[in-house]
């Protein structure tokens, strides 16, 4: 999973999302850093500001594709991640709740005067 380290949302998103062990490890890279998976992903066309990206086996899930994804990887184990099932488990919710989220991280990153990941360079 390929996130953005400094947004403090999106940390402790991915500190409390547990995946379901038959799954395996989650792994995570800070979007921020250089990586070959932002490599890859910038390569592909996705901004990195819009949305978190999954990989599961070869494929690329972003934005609210991502999550929804994620969400069915996911425990139903704990609050935290029985909430986000409840949110995200039909793609079509998802969709329609991905942008406030978004838009929460936005500007949350303004307020810390955090700069945009800026992965495709427009901006």
């Amino acid at each position: 999973m390929v996130y953005d380290g400094e947004c403090p949302m999106c940390r402790s998103y991915v500190r409390w999302q547990r995946v379901r062990r038959d799954v395996g490890e989650l792994e995570l890279i800070d979007a921020r850093q250089d990586s070959e998976a932002r490599r890859e992903l910038t390569a592909m066309g996705f901004d990195l500001d819009e949305g978190f990206a999954l990989q599961v086996g070869e494929r690329w899930y972003h934005g609210s594709e991502a999550l929804h994804r994620l969400t069915l990887l996911g425990t139903r184990s704990g609050l935290f991640n029985r909430l986000m099932y409840r949110l995200f488990a039909s793609p079509e919710r998802t969709a329609r709740l991905y942008p406030l989220f978004r838009a929460c991280r936005t500007g949350l990153l303004k307020v810390l005067r955090k700069g945009a990941i800026d992965n495709l360079g427009r901006k």
